[in-house]
């Protein structure tokens, strides 16, 4: 099976791509392009599925970079390949020819970039990385490197929808915390639990923060089982592992 890659008319001209899960070497819970080195997934399979990655985007398997991802808002500006992964959460470069890729499995991959500039980022974005202010981060790294914000566009790949994302109270009482403007971020759920708008937040972040164009491209990490994999419904599933989703932009 070929690769099944999701691109963005807003990111052309640069080579980009939100990688399903179809196309891959993995098997069993894995099955498919499970590109993460930190699964339990056979190690020959993910390296293989990574090597299929580097092909697509047209880069050597050493140029396909990526993080020790760790919710957190670090950013690295990258303008060689990487010896190590340094612990991060976003990556930005003004060097052609380094893919810079972030693996999601619910959480938000957004790719990131100014075409005047030629200025290209990624960022792992979940709830608490947003929350602490990644996206923010990745835009101020960008600027460093002679990008606009109002140049800037974001793209957020698949995540976690709203209706599938429940969360206790706890929860929307640390965000109502933050700004009591945060409460449009939920919706009622069931037994008391509230549903989150994980890509809404985002977006807003984004737009808050001068970018001048951002968007979802709509599509659910935990509905879809047969495109994404998805930790929330490895966890429902009582499954041992997940594996993780590709998405990568380059120069």
């Amino acid at each position: 099976m070929t690769l099944e890659i999701l691109t963005s008319d807003h990111l052309l001209p640069t080579r980009h791509g939100f990688f399903t899960r179809r196309g891959g070497a993995s098997s069993g819970v894995f099955t498919g392009l499970n590109c993460g080195l930190g699964s339990t997934d056979q190690r020959a399979a993910v390296e293989l599925n990574r090597a299929r990655v580097a092909e697509a985007m047209e880069v050597a398997p050493e140029a396909l970079i990526s993080v020790h991802q760790v919710h957190s808002a670090d950013v690295i500006t990258v303008t060689e390949p990487l010896a190590t992964k340094p612990r991060a959460d976003a990556l930005v470069t003004a060097t052609p020819g380094l893919a810079l890729s972030i693996l999601t499995a619910d959480c938000q991959p957004i790719l990131f970039h100014d075409a005047d500039a030629q200025v290209i980022g990624a960022a792992h974005a979940g709830w608490r990385g947003v929350r602490d202010g990644v996206l923010e981060a990745t835009l101020d790294a960008m600027e460093a490197l002679g990008a606009t914000r109002a140049n800037t566009v974001a793209i957020i790949g698949p995540a976690i929808s709203q209706p599938a994302y429940e969360v206790g109270p706890e929860f929307l009482d640390a965000f109502i915390a933050d700004n009591p403007d945060n409460a449009r971020f939920f919706a009622n759920g069931s037994e008391g639990r509230m549903q989150f708008d994980l890509p809404g937040f985002g977006l807003h972040r984004l737009r808050r923060a001068g970018t001048g164009h951002a968007e979802w491209i709509r599509h659910c990490t935990y509905s879809d089982a047969d495109r994404f994999y998805s930790y929330r419904r490895a966890t429902h599933a009582k499954e041992a592992d997940y594996g993780r989703l590709i998405s990568s932009i380059r120069l």
